[in-house]
């Protein structure tokens, strides 16, 4: 009895199980995602530890190759941290609290210009403000109630700080055994990829952050050299205020530097407004065009519509923190993606050689 011929055709089969596969991947990235949501108190220190161990690896490994133990050296790495991150929160908030008052004027100050000359009729800024505030006691009560009254907010974040600060200290001092626990937790015959697939997506993540940290701190201290030249208020705040935006690539730049130009425009006019956008378009020229191919050239490269999904992603799923972390985790993603794009072409058999040819 002959075979009956297939329903459907092999075209529409392969597109059948190509969406059954994209279906049930996007299930499993779906599910996963609603439970880093639900046990995000743990899962934020743990990725933000994975961030610090990354940008934090190259002097752990320095002191260790020089002599010192792992536990005393992972020791130590924590305490430079602790010392570089609370010197660094204490020049930016000295900076912005120096000159927050004079943003907040000026930006206040531009606000009202725009207002006079583009505000529709009858429409005035205490209006709005009357208006947001109304709004505000209508539907926000009981969110304002919870920031104002928000002791346990600030608990949790410092316990995730601590949290995130001791797994460091374990990730670094047990760096050397995290193949051999993936070697044995992945399935039989996989070890290898497994552990190809690993390392690949944390030196994405590492080279990441540390062209990252190095792009924003030249940045910054381009941006705050020509916001002094200029004679701009608040040039050290809005400095800081750039170098911490330059951790969200694209819209943190962007952000940052509106708030220049709007301060020079409210301060010093439109002139010295075209100037400070001239020193931000060229520090972003060179950003994009120099220290970024220079820097970060080892890293995986994405594509900026890439790396703008990603941000609008993760700022739905987990606010500033998941803008924050949305395009590491990206890089990751992108390093696993390309070493099993590697082993798949080192995997292809050879051509075969053609017939010989003919005498």
């Amino acid at each position: 009895m002959q075979d009956s011929p297939p329903l459907l055709p092999g075209p529409v089969r392969r597109l059948a199980a190509w969406c059954a596969v994209v279906l049930l991947v996007s299930g499993v990235v779906y599910v996963g995602i609603l439970l880093c949501v639900e046990f995000r108190p743990a899962v934020i220190p743990v990725l933000l530890a994975l961030l610090g161990t990354a940008l934090l690896g190259p002097l752990h490994r320095r002191l260790v190759r020089a002599g010192v133990r792992r536990s005393l050296a992972a020791g130590l790495t924590c305490f430079a941290v602790l010392a570089v991150v609370g010197g660094a929160v204490y020049i930016v908030v000295a900076a912005l609290i120096d000159s927050g008052d004079q943003i907040i004027t000026s930006l206040r100050n531009a606000a009202q210009d725009l207002a006079d000359h583009f505000g529709a009729a009858g429409t005035s800024l205490d209006d709005l403000a009357s208006n947001a505030r109304e709004l505000l006691s209508k539907f926000g009560g009981t969110a304002a109630s919870g920031v104002i009254s928000g002791v346990s907010v600030v608990g949790e974040t410092l316990a995730m700080a601590v949290l995130a600060l001791l797994l460091v200290f374990f990730f670094l001092r047990d760096s050397d055994r995290a193949a051999g626990t993936l070697r044995a937790l992945a399935p039989h015959g996989s070890a290898d990829t497994v552990v190809a697939m690993a390392r690949r997506a944390f030196e994405a993540v590492e080279g990441f952050m540390r062209g990252t940290t190095l792009i924003a701190l030249i940045d910054a201290l381009c941006i705050t050299v020509g916001l002094l030249a200029l004679d701009v208020p608040g040039a050290a705040g809005l400095g800081a205020l750039v170098f911490v935006g330059a951790y969200i690539p694209y819209l943190g730049a962007f952000a940052s530097g509106a708030v220049a130009v709007l301060v020079a425009l409210a301060d010093r006019g439109f002139v010295v407004a075209l100037w400070v956008l001239g020193v931000v378009l060229a520090v972003q020229l060179l950003e994009g065009h120099v220290l970024q191919p220079l820097i970060q050239s080892r890293t995986v490269q994405m594509h900026p519509a890439v790396v703008m999904l990603a941000i609008a992603a993760g700022a739905s799923v987990a606010g500033i923190v998941g803008m924050l972390m949305a395009v590491p985790l990206t890089a990751a993603v992108f390093g696993v993606l390309h070493e099993l794009r590697t082993r798949h072409d080192r995997a292809k058999p050879a051509p075969s050689p053609g017939p010989p040819p003919q005498e």
